[in-house]
């Protein structure tokens, strides 16, 4: 086989995994791959998604089964005061129960230390560094989503930072100092996806040169 033929293959298979994945919330609390494959892919993630200058900023928190539950009580806790009405908490509470319905969650967080010490080192960018955190955050959840997704289950991807910051910080003993980003609920899938409506890519995209 070609080098050329090998490429297109392996990118096809790497655009079908990006086509596929989904917003997925209908979801039980069960899972198509062990506990094992899901932490794996986590720390793949972790190992080899870039982030900018290397600054590996990025701390992931895996939570299965019971624990993950209890992420989502403890929300519907936080939240119960933050809400003014009966009515509006009792909707509210029903898409927390559908995340608790779930199998686990991945908890994202960005260690502020790795950036503050290159916004020390190279000043000239100090500006920039939390921004590109945010971008090196932002590829971890993807990857994990996508490589989820790919092995069966099924993926949401919820932010109730800052409300839930301190009460995930106790209860896990996560430092202080971590900021939570996201939190991406997975399970296997119970429903598909809404229709999902695209924009012009041509008004999305320009080419010069080809």
């Amino acid at each position: 086989m070609s080098s050329s033929t090998t490429t297109t293959t392996s990118s096809s298979s790497f655009l079908t995994a990006v086509q596929t994945r989904r917003s997925i919330y209908a979801l039980s609390n069960t899972s198509p791959i062990p506990d094992s494959r899901i932490t794996e892919i986590v720390r793949q993630a972790l190992l080899h998604v870039p982030s900018s200058f290397n600054s590996q900023s990025t701390r992931a928190i895996v939570l299965l089964k019971a624990e993950h539950e209890k992420l989502w009580e403890m929300t519907k806790a936080c939240l119960e005061p933050q809400i003014p009405s009966a009515e509006q908490f009792a909707a509210t509470s029903q898409k927390l129960d559908g995340f608790k319905a779930a199998y686990g969650t991945v908890l994202f967080f960005e260690d502020p230390a790795p950036v503050q010490a290159l916004q020390a080192q190279f000043p000239i960018y100090a500006d920039k560094f939390p921004q590109w955190s945010e971008h090196t955050s932002g590829m971890h959840q993807y990857t994990v989503w996508t490589a989820l997704e790919a092995d069966g289950l099924g993926c949401n991807l919820q932010h109730y930072n800052p409300v839930i910051d301190q009460r995930v910080q106790r209860e896990w003993e996560v430092p202080m100092e971590w900021s939570l980003k996201a939190q991406l609920v997975f399970g296997k899938p119970e429903g598909g996806a809404k229709e999902k409506q695209f924009k012009p890519v041509e008004e999305r995209m320009w080419v010069y040169g080809a």
